[in-house]
């Protein structure tokens, strides 16, 4: 076969939709992966898009469900060539009074455990050969102090740290890691972590769409990036001062877009 597969995880919605149909636009085949039933959907709007598609709904948050995608990945026989590791959760509210703790438990589940999960036998596969391409989906919360989301900012750090490592590993033998931390965007992410009402889940997800997210971390990691802030300018001047900002004020303006929107 002359196209090349792809891989992409958390695939039905979102940045994961995205970066999936622009990788059939480039001319990639698929294999995707995701939980929610959409994913047939999905599916089909990769094929009209060219791609040969291979879809596994699996809920990640389990080991047994992951290892068995990556196991019905391997037994297509052919090598994947780029890997999206996307799939991810969140959860908002005070650690200590408000957020549930099931929730959070889901997203070490999802965003962690599943991430080192498929990044293992992505980065195994691929350094076997000498090639790939691996792009793990991070966050600017990765690096910010993140009042009433502190579990999923934790939960990102994890991940932009594991890229970074992954990536120094990889780097002499032909592998590329890429990061990408995109700022709020507009998709259902902030429904699914109970912050459809504040600030940040209607005005700040506003500034980054999907597809120009996608597009951002897809050139980036083709040009052997370490990592990029996608897409808006907010997003990438934050990215730049965040270390040069104290923690104090990091959390002040995050606990200002976690208000309610009316207020």
């Amino acid at each position: 076969m002359s196209r090349e597969l792809a891989f992409v995880s958390g695939a039905s919605s979102g940045i994961g939709y995205q970066l999936a149909l622009q990788l059939a636009q480039r001319g990639y085949d698929l294999a995707i992966t995701a939980h929610s039933d959409r994913l047939a959907d999905a599916a089909a709007a990769f094929q009209a898009a060219g791609a040969q598609v291979y879809s596994f709904q699996a809920d990640a948050t389990k080991r047994d469900e992951v290892t068995k995608v990556w196991q019905q990945v391997e037994a297509l026989g052919r090598p994947v060539t780029v890997a999206c590791i996307n799939a991810g959760i969140g959860e908002s509210g005070l650690f200590a009074t408000e957020s549930d703790l099931d929730q959070e438990l889901a997203i070490v589940d999802l965003n962690c455990a599943s991430t080192v999960q498929f990044g293992k036998y992505a980065a195994k596969q691929m350094s076997t050969r000498g090639q790939g391409n691996i792009l793990f989906t991070a966050s600017i919360a990765s690096e910010t102090t993140s009042p009433k989301m502190a579990v999923y900012s934790a939960s990102k750090a994890f991940v932009l740290s594991l890229a970074k490592s992954i990536r120094f590993e990889l780097k002499d033998i032909g592998v590329n890691v890429t990061a990408l931390q995109p700022g709020p965007v507009d998709t259902n992410f902030f429904e699914v972590a109970h912050m459809s009402d504040t600030k940040i889940g209607t005005e700040g997800k506003k500034s980054n769409e999907p597809d120009a997210v996608a597009k951002t971390g897809l050139d980036a990691l083709f040009k052997g990036e370490e990592h990029v802030y996608a897409s808006d300018w907010m997003t990438k001047l934050e990215g730049a001062v965040v270390n040069l900002t104290p923690n104090s004020v990091q959390a002040a303006m995050q606990e200002k877009m976690m208000q309610p929107a009316d207020k």
